[in-house]
């Protein structure tokens, strides 16, 4: 019996040493890199998720510029298994994330590169991004504004709108694990370079969704979440209101609206949004129903609804409609707006 329990642990060590070089991963730099050709049959290829934020933005980009591409979802834990950390995925990103976007073989690594670099290729490249240098230095602001910075976001969440959203994501993350195997968890303990948002999504799995509010750090992060968020969106109050045009730049849609239109979908997709467009904030609450109004919405975001979002969501709504105690324990402190 212990030569059996011997060969086991043997045979299972070859194995973990041979997959984990096989499936090593690391940091990619942002651009293009012309090095590398990935096997394709369209000039535009995009390998997304569903539900990931930079994938949102990629997408409503090229619906905006009207650019066709072959689409490849690739599933995160989050929405069912750890497929970015497959062999087949790392051949097209070794840093294991999406969203990567492939122009004639190549692949462009990081959302914000791909964005410009996307514009750039368009049919009219000043579609998207101003002629105007000031105007193109707003843009570029809130380009930024919008972006996820960094391995752990959380640490920026009071530099970038994009940084605070991960904190305000906690609760749906903890209800769709609800729906994800324990295995498919720890296949990111195993292959993921970023340990800690592995072990991170084995805990909320273990504690599940109604003993979150007995978790008093994961709570101080969605507070401070809110209050971030608040103070970013308070800013954008004040540039709608003093905007010579419905859009962030002026009557020009911009990379800007883009990473905006994100920003907005992602709080109505975990049952945050009425917590910061209220009566209080007319000009955010036009400049979302004009948001919702573009074509790009529909066909970018509508379309890639993913079902275990919907459920976790689902899961979210009860909970803050029939306990109290969760419901208080995420909205207690309100913060008033001041523009």
């Amino acid at each position: 019996m212990q030569m059996l329990v011997g060969f086991i642990f043997v045979a299972a060590l070859v194995w973990y040493v041979i997959e984990h070089r096989q499936r090593s991963t690391r940091a990619m730099p942002g651009g293009i890199d012309k090095t590398v050709s990935i096997p394709h049959s369209q000039i535009w290829e995009l390998y997304h998720n569903d539900f990931s934020l930079c994938s949102k933005k990629i997408r409503v980009c090229l619906a905006e510029l009207d650019i066709g591409y072959k689409s490849h979802h690739i599933d995160l834990i989050e929405t069912g298994s750890y497929q970015n950390l497959s062999r087949a995925f790392l051949k097209v990103n070794p840093g294991a994330t999406v969203p990567v976007l492939i122009h004639q073989g190549h692949p462009i690594y990081e959302s914000h590169e791909q964005l410009k670099y996307s514009a750039s290729h368009a049919a009219n490249p000043y579609l998207l991004i101003p002629k105007d240098p000031e105007k193109k230095s707003i843009m570029e602001y809130w380009v930024h504004k919008t972006s996820l910075v960094g391995d752990d976001p959380i640490a920026a969440m009071n530099d970038t709108a994009g940084n605070a959203i991960p904190g305000l994501t906690l609760p749906i993350f903890s209800a769709m694990m609800t729906y994800i195997p324990y295995y498919r968890i720890a296949e990111g303990l195993l292959f993921h370079r970023l340990k800690k948002r592995a072990l991170f999504f084995m805990v909320i799995k273990l504690f599940g969704i109604k003993r979150l509010t007995k978790m008093k750090p994961l709570l101080k992060v969605i507070e401070q979440s809110v209050k971030a968020m608040h103070r970013h969106l308070q800013e954008l109050e004040r540039v709608l209101a003093n905007s010579d045009g419905k859009w962030i730049v002026g009557d020009q849609f911009t990379l800007a609206d883009v990473g905006m239109m994100v920003i907005f979908d992602r709080l109505l997709e975990v049952d945050w949004i009425d917590e910061f467009i209220t009566t209080e904030t007319p000009n955010l609450r036009n400049y979302w129903n004009d948001l919702q109004d573009r074509d790009s919405y529909a066909a970018a975001i509508d379309q890639f609804s993913h079902p275990t979002v919907v459920r976790g969501k689902a899961i979210i709504v009860d909970l803050k409609q029939g306990d109290e105690d969760f419901r208080k324990a995420l909205h207690s402190n309100p913060i008033e707006v001041d523009v």
